[in-house]
């Protein structure tokens, strides 16, 4: 009997930029269910792995799979209507209104107007949002709002993966925990694999299961958070953490 695939699994994936290797011979392997952080400084390849998983930009050398399947191997923006993206600041289209965002993939999914409007109603009292968002425009919402409305449209669709670009990086403080405490707390999210890209070590001592420290493209440590704190691997990963208060 076959094991079941990795949902994400990256083999010897490496991604050059002028002769420069951003992602760096990488491996990695993220379970169904797992919440993976990616840390580490910028520019040391964190956000390119992540595009890569989704196609937004293609490896030059290695594979990256998705439930046993070559990205490659799909059509970019059908693989991409099964992931959800969030990115900093939300990303939301400035022109739509909040219920036109969050419905964008179920209308490519062609989705019915009953489903939609009920998977909306779903998402904002799974996500706290009132109703009254739902005929604003992004930029008529606080922060947190907006923040809170890309992850309604990440999971508008109920992807099974879901990847995240810094999502909490330009929100205050205070919002910012606020929102780290209901993603942990949120059924939804401990239903799906997610990705999350951050340089914060608090917040990826929070949210991660396990957590792959990055430095010039290459993994230098990989473990769950209490390993970082009880063994730091290498000189840089003492030095990281404690710069970071760890």
């Amino acid at each position: 009997m076959n094991p079941t695939p990795a949902a994400i699994d990256l083999q010897s994936v490496t991604k050059r930029y002028q002769n420069r290797a951003v992602v760096d011979d990488l491996t990695l392997t993220v379970p169904a269910g797992e919440t993976l952080i990616l840390l580490g400084t910028s520019g040391c390849g964190k956000t390119t792995t992540l595009k890569m998983i989704n196609r937004l930009i293609d490896a030059d050398g290695g594979t990256v799979a998705i439930n046993g399947v070559d990205v490659r191997q799909q059509e970019p923006h059908e693989l991409r209507r099964h992931i959800g993206y969030v990115i900093q600041d939300a990303g939301l289209f400035p022109h739509y209104t909040v219920a036109q965002n969050i419905a964008v993939v179920p209308r490519l999914l062609n989705w019915s107007a009953t489903q939609i409007t009920d998977r909306t109603h779903e998402l904002l009292t799974l996500l706290r949002l009132p109703e009254t968002v739902l005929d604003r425009l992004p930029d008529a919402l606080s922060g947190g709002q907006r923040q809170r409305i890309g992850l309604a449209r990440a999971l508008a669709a109920d992807p099974p993966i879901i990847l995240m670009d810094e999502p909490f990086g330009a929100l205050d403080p205070i919002t910012r925990d606020d929102i780290r405490q209901e993603f942990k707390q949120l059924d939804v999210f401990q239903r799906k694999t997610i990705v999350l890209v951050t340089h914060d070590v608090r917040e990826a001592f929070a949210l991660g299961d396990r957590i792959a420290l990055m430095d010039n493209g290459r993994i230098v440590q990989m473990g769950q958070p209490d390993d970082f704190r009880q063994n730091p691997t290498t000189p840089f990963v003492e030095r990281f953490l404690e710069a970071s208060g760890y």
